[in-house]
């Protein structure tokens, strides 16, 4: 837990901070800034960690919410080593609450994100390692795993909750085009989430529950795409 472990909210400084980074994306600034990244992003992220994660684990007791940068907390130096873009700094607060025994990337989470004018909730894996991509498309093709997909997508659908990951223009090799579930097999990650302006409980601890909401509707994919790993690890 940290120090202050009650959530009271973030703030308009926690976006200003993110906004003024996106014109001034240098170490020098940073340097000159950190005060601000530690005092509007980093203690309300490690706080929102700690009370965010209580109420999580009502519905995924094995969730992991560590509230320390390179477990929940997200860097916020991008790794330039092999992108175009050399700015040293991400423009965004991401923060990941993890379900499995594999790394944190490689398993299914529950997924917090902001941007100066953006939040987005999302649950599931970005992207599929090989052995959990392998065994997420024969459980496409399984006639009970696979079914189960359908259901949940389609409820997500109807909820507003769109589905992310969708990657190739051709099914893998091995797979029959004409399988009744033949488009899951164009996906190279699998998570869905929701995206909008930022909400006027991003400013109060009532962003715990509007954040648990979603979550809770996300639960099922979520659960589907743990089993599914615990079949890799």
């Amino acid at each position: 837990m940290t120090k202050n472990n009650l959530f009271k909210g973030f703030s308009k400084n926690t976006l200003q901070f993110f906004m003024e980074l996106s014109i001034h994306n240098t170490k020098q600034w940073f340097d000159d800034h950190r005060k601000d990244y530690e005092d509007f992003v980093l203690e309300p992220s490690k706080s929102f960690v700690d009370a965010m994660g209580m109420f999580l684990k009502k519905i995924s007791p094995q969730v992991q919410a560590i509230p320390k940068v390179n477990q929940s907390l997200f860097r916020i130096n991008r790794d330039t080593r092999f992108s175009s873009d050399k700015s040293p700094y991400k423009t965004q607060l991401g923060i990941l609450f993890w379900e499995g025994n594999l790394s944190r990337t490689e398993c299914s989470g529950y997924y917090f994100h902001v941007e100066p004018n953006l939040l987005m909730i999302a649950a599931g894996i970005h992207i599929f390692s090989k052995p959990i991509l392998e065994s997420y498309r024969q459980s496409v093709i399984h006639e009970k795993h696979g079914m189960e997909l359908v259901k949940i997508v389609t409820s997500l659908n109807k909820q507003d909750i769109s589905l992310g990951g969708k990657h190739y223009k051709k099914i893998p090799r091995g797979f029959d085009p004409q399988h009744e579930r033949a488009e899951y097999l164009l996906y190279n990650g699998l998570h869905c989430m929701i995206e909008q302006d930022i909400p006027e409980e991003f400013y109060s601890e009532r962003l715990i529950e509007y954040c648990y909401s979603y979550y809770s509707k996300m639960r099922p994919l979520h659960d589907w795409i743990v089993e599914m790993t615990h079949r890799v690890e």
